[in-house]
């Protein structure tokens, strides 16, 4: 039997090494005579975050199941001057220093193990800050795909950045007002647009990873037909854009947030979360990186303690804190006070607890990744975008979707010029709001996530998008 072979180029972030994984294991799932290689740049120490775990997880993983793993060798970062110009500038930057590393993989390495006899490579899929790659493939003589690891309305943001650039040859700010973006049912106020719209190099660097995303031959989006039907159809109805395939929700149901957690942490988590009532509790997670400071961290004390509600909630400390003992950082009697009906704690196992019937609501950051968890376990989310794209995250799900309520969506975590302390008052109102009411919102969320599972379904949307993608790579 013949076999033909994909390479992936993703962003170094678990973020995005998760799905590109995932999307990897679909992919040879659903056709015996695929392969994957997976080519891992590690990020350099100037990103303050780590994917080390995630390597060492790899690198043990038993061979043959036609998914491997190649570790590119390091190099010399970009400087510093360039990261304070802006990260999305940065990270472009760094990995496009890595395309004649990334080309010498692709050659060095097409020979299989004997049973696989030599694989056809037939495709590279690239992640969003990757579109350098796209020389690589077309030096190659190979087509290249985007695999879009966040949701179809960003991605139509992006596209939208040209549209703009167009009519005003400038980057956007937070008093352009109400903008009319094809793959937003509402207008979007400037204000809830990501942080990197206002700054030049941010701007730019986004800009032009689109205008490059319209030269590949395909884009795989991680998102359901059904639950972004508004932004899948506007896509796919653009004339100037490749074939757009539906692949979500990639879901890493063995995920675990717990890199600090012991085993016997997480059970007890889950323990205490056994009895608790059914849907009686809050869960309230940031990602790895929605660290908050002391102040901040005392209002939402407070507005948890007054709402008398039954909460979950995990804290990620910064790495110069001060200390380390809550006891210290939170109000004075909190933890004593609360110990009967709440439980904080640093990592937690994320996805378990979405999962777990005693879970009611979700306080998130909104990155993609928490959010299609939440909605595929039925689970309203209360929105506290920190950076990135969560804020326009944010905005799609409170008012395209109504699948969340707002807390805050003006809290920028990193830009401290434009960041207020969300007050105990306001933490308190937005809990009640999301576990008080039987609001049409908790219906609503619980038949998509319902919707969303029948799509990964044979005869399901994203069942059939995936076939349909299958097909086109095959026959190219």
């Amino acid at each position: 039997m013949s076999k033909f072979e994909l390479v992936f180029v993703p962003t170094p972030s678990i973020g995005h090494l998760v799905p590109f994984c995932k999307f990897a294991e679909k992919l040879v799932d659903r056709d015996e005579r695929l392969c994957v290689t997976i080519l891992i740049i590690r990020p350099p120490p100037t990103w303050g975050s780590t994917i080390d775990a995630f390597i060492k997880r790899i690198s043990s993983a038993p061979e043959g199941n036609r998914i491997r793993y190649i570790i590119l060798a390091q190099i010399e970062p970009p400087s510093l001057e360039e990261l304070a110009k802006s990260i999305e500038h940065y990270i472009s930057l760094f990995i496009a220093n890595y395309r004649p590393i990334v080309k010498d993989a692709i050659i060095s390495n097409k020979s299989w193990p004997a049973t696989d006899s030599n694989p056809k490579i037939i495709g590279l899929v690239i992640d969003m800050f990757c579109t350098s790659m796209i020389d690589v493939a077309n030096e190659l003589d190979i087509p290249s795909y985007l695999f879009f690891t966040s949701g179809a309305a960003f991605l139509g943001f992006l596209f939208y950045l040209s549209v703009w650039h167009d009519q005003f040859g400038r980057e956007l700010n937070r008093f352009d007002g109400d903008l009319n973006i094809a793959a937003y049912a509402h207008p979007v106020p400037s204000k809830f647009l990501p942080s990197f719209a206002f700054v030049k190099d941010g701007y730019d660097s986004f800009r032009n990873h689109a205008v490059r995303f319209k030269e590949t031959k395909g884009i795989i989006i991680n998102t359901i037909e059904e639950f972004e039907s508004y932004a899948v159809n506007s896509l796919a109805s653009d004339p100037e854009l490749p074939p757009v395939y539906t692949a979500g929700f990639l879901l890493n149901f063995e995920a675990q947030n717990g890199n600090g957690n012991s085993k016997s942490e997480d059970e007890e988590i889950m323990k205490w979360l056994d009895q608790q009532p059914p849907s009686s509790v809050l869960f309230l997670c940031f990602g790895s990186a929605g660290i908050f400071e002391a102040p901040q961290l005392i209002q939402m004390a407070s507005g948890l303690e007054r709402s008398g509600v039954s909460f979950l909630w995990s804290i990620r400390l910064p790495v110069d804190a001060e200390t380390t003992k809550l006891e210290e950082i939170l109000p004075q009697g909190f933890l004593e006070r609360t110990k009967n009906r709440g439980i904080v704690c640093g990592w937690a196992p994320q996805v378990d607890i979405l999962a777990h019937k005693a879970t009611r609501a979700f306080v998130s950051h909104c990155g993609w990744n928490s959010t299609i968890e939440s909605v595929w376990h039925g689970v309203p989310i209360v929105a506290w975008p920190l950076y990135a794209e969560q804020h326009i995250n944010a905005f799609q799900l409170v008012r395209d979707l109504e699948v969340a309520v707002e807390l805050t969506m003006n809290y920028r975590m990193r830009d401290s010029d434009h960041s207020e302390i969300v007050k105990a008052e306001e933490m308190e109102k937005a809990i009640r709001l999301i576990m008080d009411s039987e609001k049409p919102l908790r219906k609503r969320v619980k038949e998509m996530g319902e919707i969303c599972r029948n799509a990964l379904t044979e005869g399901g949307s994203s069942f059939i998008s995936l076939g349909r993608f299958i097909e086109t790579i095959l026959d190219s």
